[in-house]
């Protein structure tokens, strides 16, 4: 099902994203992404139709107890909400069950839909960060969002 949806939005989803090794687009490379440490993942769903992925990454414990959140919704479901009601959920979780202190994520700039997912979030914007991210060749600025808890 993920595997499906990356391979479809794969040209979707390339000014967005680093560059991807082959075995990324592979059901083994999946299952490796799925599983690495320090994440967590959740199918995005549009009724029963799997229609994007949000995630956690880079949990820290210690006195830091931050992640960082990830999420994408394919070209098809784009513009139905998801990503906003699927942030929340997340959010509410890293906050409550996982207990953690404080959510990062970062956007391209010209990303704005992105940008307005965070902030109907409750996310701040902190700055921006240069030359931020490799996507296709080129080192990327990216807009950067937090959240800590209440």
């Amino acid at each position: 099902m993920l595997l499906d949806l990356q391979l479809a939005n794969r040209d979707f989803f390339a000014p967005y994203e680093p560059e991807r090794p082959p075995e990324f687009f592979t059901l083994e490379g999946q299952r490796g992404w799925i599983a690495a440490p320090d994440r967590e993942r959740w199918l995005i769903l549009d009724g029963d139709a799997a229609a994007g992925f949000v995630g956690l990454g880079q949990i820290r414990r210690g006195p830091l107890q931050s992640a960082v959140l990830s999420y994408w919704v394919d070209a098809a479901h784009n513009g139905r909400g998801l990503a906003t009601r699927a942030v929340a959920e997340i959010a509410a979780h890293a906050f409550g069950a996982l207990e953690l202190h404080r959510l990062e994520a970062g956007t391209r700039i010209d990303n704005h839909a992105s940008q307005r997912v965070l902030e109907k979030n409750r996310f701040e914007r902190i700055g921006v960060a240069r030359r931020y991210l490799l996507i296709a060749g080129e080192w990327v600025d990216h807009v950067l969002f937090q959240r800590v808890a209440a």
